[in-house]
């Protein structure tokens, strides 16, 4: 994982750095440098224009400037608050104007076009949010120092930023609460199943669907299937069997009202309860649904029309985990706000409220804890923006908690894999159904290279 700080935050660790303020500078710029040379293909007969601003932002791109000059490189410095009319013809431009805790308007004079690196955050990026304001230069690559910031994953923060770079300048960021979720941390966190596995020990329950809606509950249950549920009972609310949907799924008709005496006498059984997606707001339903997340006894994902069935707060009767999964509009029916542009503090804010581990979806998604630990995924694009990719979502949460895995990595990782897997369908017109199919390939792929880096560390450790 790599860590997050947000501006505050990294305010606190570079005033506790223990090398002087210069000593930061300099490992800031050489890496700026490296990142420019890097960019320019070599030093000779380039040219590069440096804005740069008053604070130590400004510094950086100073110092990567000398260093660049050094190598060869013709460099102009220009002073961000007082640039000329004509923006010097160059290479490469590097924007040092403003850091993360720049407030306000900015304009930035590098034309359109011109390939530009940007230092620690595109300017006129707000640090927190990624809120652009003004017309901050778009960068093909960012340079940001000890973590990624906020700002650089939420918002115009991305298209701004462009390839992301995290330099190491000996900063001690383990105080970090928040990270981004790797394609590495699923092939090390992604649980195994026993030599001596059976069915029931990666047993999930799916509660969903209705009448119109059995897509749903079919989509919930394949990806449960396709992330690794051994088994996976499918209540449709109603009294009737299910159809169509996975063969090997079991189905289990109850009446709404039988619902949670039945979840009562199973759910010990079952390593993770799904419940929600396609579910209707019938008020019998909604009734079981709160019947049900307060009293069960197995980690449970709260999905779709189950979170507008929470809509008002529960008391937990047990400690089973709760996972609620919901979108912007669904966010504002649990809380009675959007979330707004802090999308950290948003989810943090509402898992503390409701005792329980929140993802936020977006294309950036947050997965907070309510004691304020926090994941960022950022594996998904708008191929994930079609009806029914939520409950595919929801069923993988289902089968990593099923696994044994905690709330924070499970829904992280469910999170990881979901996105990855939409990336490798067709860029245009996929569906939910794709997404939920394309998930035991997708998985596979990532925990097999854990496999083969253990076989190659296995054969190296018999050379020696």
């Amino acid at each position: 994982m790599i860590p997050v700080v947000t501006p505050v935050e990294m305010r606190v660790i570079d005033a506790s750095a223990p090398e002087p303020v210069e000593v930061l500078i300099a490992r800031a710029a050489n890496a700026v440098a490296r990142s420019a040379i890097d960019l320019l293909g070599g030093c000779y007969g380039r040219r590069v224009v440096v804005v740069a601003g008053r604070g130590n932002n400004g510094n950086d791109g100073r110092v990567a400037a000398d260093r660049l000059a050094a190598r060869g490189v013709r460099v102009e410095v220009i002073d961000a608050a007082d640039p000329p009319e004509r923006f010097p013809h160059c290479d490469l431009a590097i924007d040092a104007a403003y850091g993360t805790g720049f407030r306000g308007r900015y304009d930035s004079p590098i034309p359109s076009g011109v390939p530009t690196l940007a230092v620690d955050i595109p300017s006129g990026i707000d640090g927190l949010t990624g809120v652009a304001s003004g017309h901050p230069a778009r960068a093909i690559r960012t340079v940001t120092f000890a973590a990624l910031k906020p700002g650089l994953l939420f918002g115009d923060g991305p298209p701004f930023a462009g390839e992301i770079e995290v330099a190491d300048i000996g900063l001690d960021v383990d105080s970090a609460q928040t990270h981004l979720v790797t394609a590495g941390d699923v092939a090390a966190g992604w649980p195994s199943r026993c030599r001596d596995a059976h069915k029931w020990q990666h047993a999930v329950w799916v509660i969903a669907g209705s009448e119109g809606m059995a897509g749903a509950a079919h989509l919930a249950t394949t990806a449960a299937f396709g992330a690794g549920a051994s088994y996976v009972r499918l209540t449709v609310p109603g009294g009737v069997a299910p159809s169509g949907g996975p063969p090997e799924a079991v189905g289990v008709p109850l009446a709404p009202d039988a619902i949670a005496a039945i979840v009562d006498r199973d759910a010990s059984r079952f390593g993770a309860i799904v419940i929600g997606p396609g579910l209707g707001r019938d008020p019998a339903v909604a009734a079981a649904v709160r019947a049900v997340a307060r009293r069960a006894d197995c980690p449970l994902v709260i999905d779709g029309d189950g979170l507008w069935a929470m809509r008002e707060p529960l008391a937990w009767e047990t400690a089973a985990a709760r996972v609620l999964t919901p979108h912007d509009g669904e966010y504002a029916t649990l809380s009675g706000s959007p979330p707004g542009p802090d999308r950290i503090a948003a989810a943090r804010a509402l898992a503390a409220d409701r005792a329980a581990t929140v993802l936020l979806k977006g294309p950036s998604t947050v997965v907070a804890t309510p004691d304020g630990a926090c994941r960022i995924v950022t594996s998904g694009d708008a191929r994930l923006a079609t009806a029914g990719t939520g409950d595919v979502l929801s069923g993988a949460i289902g089968a990593l908690l099923a696994a044994g895995a905690t709330p924070l990595a499970a829904a992280s990782l469910g999170a990881q894999v979901h996105g990855a897997a939409g990336r490798t369908c067709p860029a245009v017109g996929t569906r939910a159904g794709d997404v939920a199919a394309a998930l035991p390939a997708t998985v596979s792929t990532l925990v097999e290279a854990r496999a083969d880096e253990g076989a190659v560390a296995a054969r190296s450790g018999r050379r020696q």
